[in-house]
């Protein structure tokens, strides 16, 4: 049986809340659930989202359940992206799926459209890829992209994730199978 990797379990104990030059990074709490069904009912953000729409309050609070119970068991990291200037929720960002045997994190991300073009995802994925490989100790980021999405592959490309593998037709949802494209991002691209 081969050894575990060593994350850094203790980035578990408490919430990492993070801050960068204009945003805060926090735990999503259930008074957030209207603010996250806005986010995520938003049809600029949910086209390329291939999940559940959420069509009522008790929709985002489950999700925000599910946030806080991959939190206490280890399995996952999700920020809701705070503007600092208004103290607004304005996206959100996870580290999910990670893979404690093989030091692998998933990372999905959202942004709501008012905030696009601005820098403010750029801000945001500096600041938490930086801490999933020096805090958390990651290896690697795996993210999948819908493939029409361009602004998401340009803002990964940007980071130096390459494309790994695209999978045709993998992913069934609307009545429709999808194709994928599967990025990733290992600590020493960084270097």
């Amino acid at each position: 049986m081969s050894k575990e990797t060593k994350i850094n379990k203790s980035v578990f104990d408490v919430f990492p809340e993070l801050e960068s030059e204009r945003l805060l990074y926090k735990a999503y709490t259930k008074k957030d659930a209207r603010t996250l069904l806005n986010l995520r009912s938003n049809k600029a953000i949910s086209k390329y989202m291939d999940t559940t729409i959420p069509k009522c309050v008790e929709d985002t609070l489950q999700r925000i359940e599910g946030y806080i119970k991959a939190f206490k068991e280890r399995k996952g990291i999700t920020w809701a992206i705070v503007d600092k200037s208004t103290n607004t929720v304005i996206g959100d960002f996870a580290i999910h799926h990670i893979d404690k045997q093989n030091s692998r994190g998933e990372i999905g991300y959202i942004l709501h459209p008012d905030f696009w073009g601005k820098g403010y995802m750029t801000e945001a994925l500096n600041t938490l890829i930086t801490f999933g490989f020096k805090d958390l100790n990651l290896h690697s980021y795996s993210a999948n992209v819908n493939i029409e999405n361009i602004n998401s592959k340009t803002l990964l490309l940007k980071f130096g994730f390459k494309l790994e593998a695209i999978f045709r037709e993998n992913y069934y949802y609307n009545g429709q199978f999808l194709d994928s494209e599967i990025y990733c991002l290992l600590q020493s691209d960084l270097k």
